[in-house]
């Protein structure tokens, strides 16, 4: 699909909805614009979600570790 896209004044660009439709865009997706030889290119960037820790949280993580290492030494031990 190809269409003509105006910049404005402020340097937006502004996708038609058929375009976005066809592409699968919606509001606040983040695209990533490259410059290429053939001109510019635009695509949808990937982004993945991240969870920050507490201390707090991080010491229940190393708790449960040590849980399971606990366990998983018990399973080695040999039978007598």
């Amino acid at each position: 699909m190809k269409t003509t896209l105006t910049v404005s004044s402020r340097g937006v660009v502004t996708l038609p909805a058929k375009l976005r439709r066809a592409l699968g865009l919606g509001a606040d997706d983040l695209l990533i614009a490259e410059t290429t030889p053939e001109g510019l290119l635009l695509r949808p960037a990937v982004t993945l979600p991240m969870e920050m820790y507490s201390s707090a949280r991080v010491a229940e993580f190393d708790a449960a570790e040590a849980e399971l290492a606990k366990v998983l030494a018990r399973k080695k031990k040999p039978a007598r």
